[in-house]
């Protein structure tokens, strides 16, 4: 699977209404963490959240992706990014210093970057647990949160 792949968001068919969503791992304790730290950084509002074992997800995501509950999924202006990119893209959108760090490591080349990244993802279940459900968003975040 590439670093990055084009989207059909051009097509009149397209269900994506936001521009900007984090699809993420709903039962995982290190994904929903990264989930709040977005949410407290994304002070104008612009990111929405969906599992990938939600609906958007299958309307957006390919049928690999989605099954593959290690790969987090950034959907941005009708691109998709995979993995460390997914991460480097969501933090760079944050803006402010956050941005200018991601910015720095995108110089990085993907295959080291994903080296890294699949080491975390292989034992993010042991080190931050797994819930029983997928994350509920509060009354506050349920307009950022996609099914």
């Amino acid at each position: 699977m590439p670093e990055k792949a084009t989207n059909t968001a051009d097509s009149s068919e397209d269900p994506v209404t936001a521009d900007r969503i984090v699809f993420f791992d709903g039962v995982c304790g290190l994904c929903n963490h990264t989930v709040d730290f977005l949410l407290r950084r994304d002070t104008k509002g612009r990111l929405k959240f969906a599992p990938l074992q939600g609906t958007t997800a299958t309307e957006v995501l390919p049928s690999d992706v989605r099954k593959q509950l290690d790969t987090m999924a950034y959907y941005r202006d009708g691109q998709l990014y995979y993995r460390s990119t997914a991460v480097l893209q969501v933090i760079r959108d944050l803006g402010g210093a956050w941005g200018r760090f991601a910015t720095l490591l995108l110089v990085i080349p993907p295959t080291v970057r994903n080296f890294g990244y699949r080491c975390v993802s292989a034992s993010r279940y042991c080190i931050f647990g797994k819930q029983e459900a997928c994350r509920i968003p509060t009354t506050e975040e349920r307009t950022r949160f996609l099914n």
